[in-house]
């Protein structure tokens, strides 16, 4: 029975997922209808993209440890995006990342799962215009779906989200949905958040 979350509510996948190693995250959204006028130019599909942020004592500290897009697999081969989809149309998850939780080097401690908007300045996009957001987890050897999070906030002029993390507690892994929009206006900026500063 998957556990449906609030913002700001964590739960320990180890204790809802017995043997739990391999999880799959999924994130999903759609665009709102947008009203288009007679001589307004077609509007443009507003492409999220899914990454994933893998923290050393919550900070980031190499550029290798962003899983994005660009990146699809992290070095240690224990956090892979399985590829960027474009518009978010259809049903289900629209990025999935996978991670292999058992394998994750121990100085890891914490997994922050974002998305931007890309060229949202540009293009004149925000998470206003998207509805029916979601991030869920899902056991990967069973395929059952642990927890899910829908974000039911308006997310007007926001261009970045931070939807939740994986996060290493007293031995155990829990996620946390954080829901929490952003102006960043792309994934660098984003990453900032997290750098190490001295």
């Amino acid at each position: 029975m998957s556990i449906s979350l609030q913002k700001g509510q964590k739960v320990s996948l180890t204790k809802e997922s017995a043997g739990l190693s391999k999880v799959i995250i999924g994130l999903g959204w759609d665009e709102v209808k947008r009203s288009k006028g007679f001589f307004a130019p077609k509007p443009q599909p507003i492409d999220c993209d899914a990454s994933a942020l893998l923290l050393h004592d919550g900070k980031l500290i190499y550029k290798e440890d962003i899983v994005y897009f660009g990146n699809l697999r992290h070095p240690t081969g224990t956090v892979q995006h399985m590829g960027d989809n474009l518009t978010g149309a259809g049903e289900g998850d629209d990025e999935q990342i996978i991670v292999d939780l058992e394998g994750i080097p121990a100085e890891y401690d914490k997994i922050v799962l974002v998305v931007n908007i890309y060229q949202a300045v540009q293009r004149q996009q925000h998470f206003g215009m998207i509805q029916n957001a979601f991030i869920r987890l899902v056991d990967g050897k069973t395929n059952k779906e642990i927890c899910k999070y829908n974000l039911t906030e308006d997310y007007s002029n926001m261009t970045a989200m931070i939807f939740g993390e994986v996060y290493r507690h007293n031995g155990e892994w829990k996620f946390n949905a954080i829901g929490q929009g952003t102006t960043d206006p792309g994934l660098g900026e984003l990453a900032n958040r997290y750098i190490q500063r001295n």
